[in-house]
């Protein structure tokens, strides 16, 4: 079979060898080479240099999650929706329940549009695009460098940086795709094309041990920081995204925490250990469910990457949450770093975004890769206000009810699968914006909000839109060019991407990454891990923080006059469930829109789930819709929004997804199951 042949020398054979400049920030120079810059594999491993330039096309092929085939996706929990004309994109067909569009999407042709799968053609171009393929052809590339350490001429440093390296992504592909696929073979050679292994599927628990495994060796191996080694003085401040101790360390916890989690828990229990990703699986009420020892393990790695965070022994720190008007993320003039920095930079010379906080990230996009089409995917296209065609990437209402109030109450809490309202949280649906979480006028546009700045060039149907008007009936709420929702969100592009301020103006400078892990991430899966082990007021043998410290360490971050934020309230310190239920809300707002919460659902054992299965919109009417907000002459705004009094404040369902046990995975390329018959498909697929 062609197929057969292609996944042969994906997952098996070796691809060409290259070799180049050790500096990452030269790897999109090195890529370009011509052909007979090619070298053999004697040349490629016969020295450090060589060596490192191998290794650093597996940094390249870390799909950009954010950019893959323009306008990708990659929410496909409940907390984003695509209008109409991005309905071919895999968020909408998750939604669906179509999880084969991953691989054809009804055309005959693989639907491109998803990090998961990448481009539709062969060839490297294809591989960097693509975790499917560019993580079997990395992990092909590992194994590789690993079986050819032995004849490096260098010295011991050279050699554990490089088996550090080796080792680290050989786990991180592996993790990566168990998180979507479930369990795989965990592979540790480089076969040849004509000798394929029949290599067993591996339960998750089995295959997170194999990751675990090599993400200890790595952190064993790898520094703290490059610049302070030999090997790293060849390339002194360009070692930012090299791996290191820290990066392992912190995917070993997570592997942990994900194999300790209810949903890998019950696959193990219900298949006694054996073919785990064969069985489908069921919530049967079983969402706290955790396995005890696996979170002991995560919390303790995790308690001992924070404690060296906290004494300074690291190079990371959270960024700072300081804005002279937060609604234009205007930094103030006393803060040394900015939080908006994590995810995009602006008029800083393209540099990387991740600030201090961004832990591990792929390679750097290069200059005005954000332009086409991140930089235009977020904002309102009516009159053109936002360039480009009319794909809207949105928050549902189901997002905004995550950000509680600023008393550290949420707004809802769920009871029997329904959305309750919380009675302690002093939320007022006449007045639904008012004294909320801070990170919610961070992220979200909502009405009122002024959404362009510089009007000067506008035309006279764009001048009337500098204000957002997402009340329902409003100019932005159209389902074809606005909001079907009601909101927009600027958490990763900010509102000024329109045509007016400009801001994706080559000359703007502007960037746009985001990363696969930040410390934010670490201080909340320590608080979920620890919580499990002890409760909210326990804390792990590593480190002096407890399980809810963690949580009130990023809400201290986000406090403020301006914008008060208090701590985790006394009503979910009273039980181990109750304080779960807090952190997974934690999760849901810190890491909002990057990538998160269908795996954190996923793992919970809440995708399948009510209220977690319907994505809903936020209705209402204003009250004295435009005086109230602006002086109708001037257009100066009189009030702030988020003051705004709104009549018939209700919810209307938009989506219901009906997924059952198969939901959980993503099937594989059936094609890949007729290999063999220990590669079998997922159950239901």
């Amino acid at each position: 079979m062609k197929y057969n042949k292609y996944i042969k020398s994906l997952l098996f054979s070796s691809l060409l060898l290259m070799a180049g400049s050790a500096s990452l920030t030269s790897c999109k120079e090195w890529l370009d080479k011509d052909p007979e810059s090619i070298i053999s594999e004697d040349e490629a491993f016969k020295n450090y240099h060589n060596f490192q330039g191998f290794i650093e096309e597996i940094y390249d092929c870390v799909p950009d999650k954010e950019k893959v085939n323009w306008c990708t996706s990659w929410n496909f929990g409940d907390d984003a929706v695509h209008n109409p004309e991005g309905y071919r994109h895999m968020d909408h067909q998750v939604d669906l329940g179509n999880y084969r569009s991953l691989w054809d999407d009804g055309t005959g042709i693989p639907n491109g549009l998803s990090w998961l799968h990448g481009s539709g053609t062969d060839g490297k171009f294809a591989e960097r695009f693509s975790l499917w393929k560019g993580g079997w052809y990395s992990i092909r590339k590992c194994n590789l460098g690993i079986s050819k350490i032995k004849t490096l001429v260098g010295t011991d440093e050279e050699r554990d940086l490089l088996l550090g390296q080796l080792y680290f992504f050989r786990a991180w592909y592996h993790f990566e795709m168990i998180c979507y696929w479930g369990g795989l073979p965990y592979v540790k050679d480089a076969y040849s094309s004509k000798n394929i292994p029949q290599l067993e599927r591996l339960s998750f628990q089995e295959c997170a041990k194999c990751c675990a495994e090599d993400f200890e060796k790595a952190a064993d191996l790898l520094p703290m920081d490059w610049d302070e080694t030999l090997a790293g003085q060849q390339t002194p401040n360009k070692n930012d995204l090299r791996i290191n101790k820290i990066m392992a360390l912190c995917y070993l916890g997570k592997c942990y925490l994900w194999a300790g989690s209810p949903l890998m828990k019950e696959f193990e229990n219900v298949s006694k250990g054996k073919s785990a990703q064969l069985l489908g699986a069921s919530s049967n009420g079983k969402t706290y469910d955790y396995d005890v020892e696996y979170c002991r393990k995560a919390a303790e790695v995790f308690g001992k990457v924070l404690n060296m965070v906290r004494k300074g022994q690291t190079r990371y720190k959270l960024a700072e949450f300081k804005y002279s008007n937060i609604y234009d993320h205007e930094r103030d003039e006393n803060a040394e770093t900015c939080y908006s920095d994590i995810f995009y930079t602006h008029k800083q010379k393209w540099t990387m975004p991740g600030s201090t906080e961004a832990i591990f990230r792929g390679m750097y996009p290069g200059a005005n890769s954000a332009n086409w089409n991140c930089a235009k995917i977020f904002g309102p296209k009516v009159a053109g206000l936002v360039e480009h065609d009319n794909i809207i990437h949105h928050p549902t209402a189901n997002l905004i009810d995550q950000y509680g109030m600023a008393n550290g109450q949420p707004i809802y809490i769920v009871k029997n699968g329904v959305y309750v309202l919380n009675p302690e949280s002093g939320w007022d649906p006449t007045h639904p914006y008012k004294n909320r979480d801070p990170r919610f006028y961070h992220d979200i546009v909502f009405d009122g909000f002024h959404y362009v700045l510089q009007t000067e060039n506008l035309n006279p149907d764009q001048k009337k839109l500098d204000y957002c008007s997402l009340y329902t009936g409003g100019a932005m709420r159209a389902v074809d060019n606005g909001s079907s929702t009601g909101y927009f969100i600027q958490k990763l592009v900010p509102h000024q991407c329109n045509v007016g301020d400009n801001w994706y103006d080559y000359n703007d400078e502007f960037q746009a990454y985001i990363p696969y892990l930040r410390l934010a991430d670490v201080y909340l899966m320590y608080a979920e891990a620890q919580g499990v082990v002890g409760g909210p007021n326990s804390m792990a043998t590593t480190c002096n923080l407890t399980a809810v410290d963690a949580i009130n360490v990023l809400r201290d971050r986000v406090n403020s006059l301006d914008y008060p934020m208090e701590h985790v309230q006394p009503n979910f310190l009273d039980t181990k469930e109750h304080f779960i239920d807090e952190v997974r809300r934690e999760r849901a707002v810190e890491l909002a829109f990057e990538g998160f919460r269908w795996c954190d659902l996923q793992r919970w054992l809440l995708l399948t789930e009510a209220p977690y299965t319907v994505k809903y919109s936020h209705e209402f009417e204003r009250i004295e819709p435009d005086s109230w907000y602006f002086d109708a002459n001037s257009r100066v705004p009189k009030n702030d929004p988020k003051d705004a009094q709104v009549a018939n404040f209700r919810k209307k369902e938009l989506i219901t997804r009906h997924f059952d046990s198969k939901h959980y995975w993503f099937p594989l390329p059936d094609k890949d199951t007729y290999l063999y018959e220990g590669f079998p498909q997922n159950p239901g697929w």
